[in-house]
């Protein structure tokens, strides 16, 4: 009851702290830059500087916290990561040296591209699939609805969920994880299943894939709504059949939204953590970078300097395909 009420006190205490803000920036730029009771000329212009200033008055907070959260974390990082463990003595690039020859790192970068290869392939394949499906049926919607729900769910929530569904007890118990249930209906012997090298890596992509398939699912939904119906009935006319409206005619129309999911999912992908940390921490081959940054950073005393420099390469990676990602989106929307 403590957490609630303080959860319900802090976010009253930040609308009224917008709120303040809002007619208190208001109030002050009117009172410098006055409009009423000048002569035109003067008024005009002091509207005019008024209304170039209050947006960047409105957007303040968030550029304030951008700069904070964001852009100073970045510049540290870069330092930190040609420092040592205690980010004091600098060691030029001794850190991503350290890093080339580090058996867990390679095993991250493996796991990593893994993930890459598989979960944004699956996820846009699968929410493109369902989303063609589901506009044909009367009850689509619920479907969709049904689909979407596991985006509200946190990535930790989810791997708790599916903790249940891999749960392994020794041969001869009542199974309580539904793999294991099913393989022993079947007569097989139960598995731990997050502990089977390699094969584990996918259990863990599962997860991911079943939260974003939502997300591409909505996304190209909107998109395939997008096309000219004139296009389709033309299609069906020239005799072309299902198969070959969907690969020949839609794909083909919104293949710049499919790479803007495929890529948003991709960089979702190269940060994931929690899911991770959650089911495995890591053990059994299941390491990924930012895991393992985490571990360096935060666990056994902490290393700064080895932290760092993988939060560095994990930026590296991630910020080509998030500008491709962006100038691709842009063009969508025709510049707008």
């Amino acid at each position: 009851m403590q957490q609630l009420v303080f959860a319900i006190g802090t976010m009253i205490a930040g609308v009224l702290a917008c709120a303040f803000y809002f007619f208190a920036t208001n109030w002050l730029l009117d009172r410098v830059f006055p409009s009423k009771g000048l002569s035109g000329a003067k008024a005009s212009r002091n509207l005019r500087t008024t209304n170039a200033i209050r947006p960047w008055l409105f957007m303040l907070p968030a550029l304030v916290a951008l700069a904070v959260y964001l852009v100073y974390p970045v510049f540290e990082s870069v330092r930190l990561s040609l420092h040592d463990r205690t980010g004091q003595t600098f060691v030029g690039p001794g850190n991503f040296v350290w890093m080339l020859g580090d058996g867990e790192f390679r095993q991250s970068i493996f796991n990593n591209f893994l993930w890459l290869l598989v979960v944004p392939a699956l996820s846009t394949f699968f929410g493109l699939v369902i989303a063609a499906l589901t506009d044909r049926i009367w009850w689509g919607n619920i479907a969709k609805t049904l689909i979407f729900m596991p985006m509200a769910i946190s990535f930790v929530g989810a791997a708790v969920i599916w903790k249940f569904v891999y749960d392994y007890r020794a041969e001869g118990s009542e199974q309580i994880g539904i793999l294991n249930a099913i393989v022993t209906w079947f007569g097989g012997s139960p598995e731990a299943w997050i502990t089977l090298p390699f094969w584990n890596n996918f259990f863990l992509m599962v997860i991911l894939i079943w939260i974003q398939t939502g997300f591409a699912m909505v996304i190209l939904s909107a998109a395939l709504r997008g096309i000219p119906e004139e296009t389709l009935e033309a299609a069906v006319i020239d005799g072309a059949n299902g198969l070959q409206i969907f690969f020949k005619i839609m794909i083909p129309q919104i293949w710049g939204t499919i790479a803007v999911v495929w890529t948003t999912i991709t960089i979702l992908v190269l940060k994931v953590f929690d899911i991770v940390l959650a089911m495995t921490n890591g053990q059994w081959q299941t390491q990924v970078l930012a895991n393992l940054m985490f571990d360096w950073m935060f666990r056994g005393g902490g290393d700064f300097g080895r932290g760092a420099a993988i939060a560095v390469v994990i930026m590296v990676l991630v910020i080509p395909i998030m500008i491709w990602n962006i100038r691709n989106a842009t063009r969508e929307t025709g510049g707008h």
